[in-house]
Order: structure tokens, then C-alpha cells, then sequence
């Protein structure tokens, strides 16, 4: 039996690379009959590493990822999974499918020798991605942005919630661990 995940996700970030800037991550799930599961993040600098538009894509793989082994997981059967994952970032694309490999067998290092930019999220998104893996398949497949406005909104949604409710907010700890995360069916 093949049980099959339809995921479109995206991320987004006001204040690009600046150590104020906000981010957020949005997944939602596309079960049968058009039912939607939603799951966002909403990112803030930790005290060395500020928010991107690509550290906030990649934490939106993150939560696609983990919410899908979690489905996997409260399955009574061992179907073959077959996760599809739409985004409109040619850079998760990129890392994903033709980059992350490589990386790995590298130690985390480019072409060019240095440590692989956003390496903290990549390799976490990797360790997902591979214990899926060994359950079935994860594609990746490029939307254009225009088709992917549901994920935008919920993008930005969060930060709009935040950058009027929450100008003060702290910020402890990993950017992953210190998440405040959201579920909503």
C-alpha cells in the first residue's frame, strides 16, 4: 500500500541577514478530499546567527519533514510513503536534491571548502530526510510563486502577528529547539 503526502510549504523573512529581522515557516499537509493541515514556525535571531529568507525556506522543509514522519509514524500498517513536497525556493530545491549529498560526504564543507552556509538546518533537514527515505519516497517539486500563495499567506500571517504584538519578544537558544510552533487542523 502506498500512502501518499502532499506538502506545500514556504518561508519568508522581513529585515533579510539583519540581527532584528523576523522570519516564518508555514507546511500544510493536503490530505484526501481537499482536507488541510497546517503546521508554521515563526523564527527570530539567536544571539550570533540572524534570520534569512533561506534559513526560514529551510525550516520550512523542516517541519514538512518532521510532520510527515510523525503522520508515518501514527499509521497502524507500514505503507510505502510517498511525500511530495511543493515549494516555490530553487534553493530548497537545490539543496535538497542535487547539493546535500555531496555536502554530507564532504563534512559539511562546499565546492570551495567552506562549511555549508545555514549547515545547522541542512544537515537537520538531511537526517529527516533520509529516515523517510527508508520508508519511501520524498520529491521536491518547483511551483511558481503565484501558485504557491497559501503557504505565502500563512508566512506572512505570522510575522504580521508578531511584528505588531511582539516587538520585544527574547530569543534563547538553537533556532530549531527554541521555536514557537503551531498546529492547527
Amino acid at each position: 500500500m502506498v500512502y501518499k503526502i502532499e506538502v506545500w510549504i514556504d518561508g519568508g523573512c522581513r529585515g533579510n541577514g539583519r540581527m532584528d529581522a523576523i522570519g516564518a515557516a508555514a507546511a500544510i499537509f493536503i490530505g484526501r478530499y481537499g482536507k488541510r493541515e497546517t503546521v508554521q514556525s515563526f523564527m527570530q535571531a539567536d544571539s550570533w546567527r540572524p534570520v534569512t529568507n533561506q534559513r526560514a525556506e529551510l525550516l520550512a522543509v523542516i517541519l514538512a519533514l518532521e510532520q510527515a514522519w510523525k503522520k508515518y509514524e501514527s499509521l497502524d500498517n507500514d505503507p510505502w510513503l510517498d511525500v511530495e513536497i511543493h515549494t516555490d525556493s530553487k534553493y530548497v530545491i537545490g539543496c535538497m536534491t542535487k547539493w546535500i549529498e555531496k555536502w554530507s560526504r564532504n563534512g559539511w564543507t562546499n565546492s570551495m571548502g567552506c562549511p555549508v552556509a545555514n549547515q545547522d538546518l541542512v544537515e537537520k533537514a538531511y537526517a529527516l530526510q533520509v529516515r523517510l527515505k527508508e520508508e519511501g519516497n520524498v520529491d521536491y517539486i518547483w511551483v511558481p510563486r503565484g501558485e504557491n500563495t497559501e503557504a505565502d499567506g500563512l508566512c506572512n500571517e505570522l510575522m504580521d502577528e508578531h511584528s505588531e504584538d511582539d516587538q520585544d519578544i527574547t530569543y534563547s537558544g538553537p533556532l530549531i529547539d527554541g521555536q514557537l510552533c503551531f498546529v492547527c487542523r
